[in-house]
Order: C-alpha cells, then structure tokens, then sequence
C-alpha cells in the first residue's frame, strides 16, 4: 500500500460504470445521443488524481438518468485511455474529466481543474 492510500486500491462511493475494453468507446459516442457521458480517467499511483477523484465524487449530484459516468483506471487499461485521446481528439492527462453529448466533447478539463459544479451547471 502507498503512502496514505494512494497506489492501492480507492474505494468508489459513486455508481461508476468501469471502463475496460477499447471498443466501448465508440459505444459510448453513440449512447451520448441519448444521454450524456462522463469519462473519469484516474491514476491509482498519483495524489492528485486521487484527490481529484475524491473531490468529485464528494460534490456529484447528478443522477445516471442525467448524466452516464464512466471510470477508468489508466493504470490497468492505458489502451482504453489512448483511444479516448484518439477519438476525442483530447489530449491524454491525468486525472481527466471528459464529457460527451451528441457525439461530442462538451467539457473536458484535467487535475485541479476538474469541477462536478461546472458540469452540473452545463448540464442542467
């Protein structure tokens, strides 16, 4: 176990979908037609994106019917990241929020930047 709990294993408070296979990209392009999608992309090594991660699940208040939310850990699925970045055309970070609807990138913001407030605020 890391320093403070960072590198092992973060418990989730929220209803996550995890991310894991490459193909389900595209899948979730095509679902944010009919609902937004938010991508979390987590390190499980890094301090801030632990914190990011624990700051966002603190202040999400958004239901699954408003908003589908997605995690996944670069650690384990770095693929998965890599074709995000691919077909968003967003530039790879971590930690990194990226929200989708219509078929396109609505929000994206990485580290400190990431705020559920905002993306409430967008989607509402």
């Amino acid at each position: 176990m890391g320093l403070f709990g960072f590198g092992s294993v973060q418990k989730l408070h929220l209803e996550w979908e995890i991310l894991t296979e490459e193909s389900s990209i595209e899948e979730l392009i095509k679902l944010s037609f009919d609902s937004p999608v938010l991508l979390f992309k987590h390190s499980t090594r890094c301090s801030v994106s632990f914190m990011a991660l624990e700051n966002f699940e603190k202040d999400w208040s958004l239901g699954v019917d408003e908003c589908k939310i997605y995690y996944l850990d670069l650690l384990k699925f770095r693929g998965v990241s890599n074709q995000i970045a691919d077909m968003t055309e967003i530039h790879h970070q971590s930690p990194q929020v990226i929200v989708l609807s219509k078929g396109r990138v609505i929000y994206h913001a990485s580290h400190s930047a990431i705020s559920a407030q905002a993306i409430k605020q967008l989607l509402s």
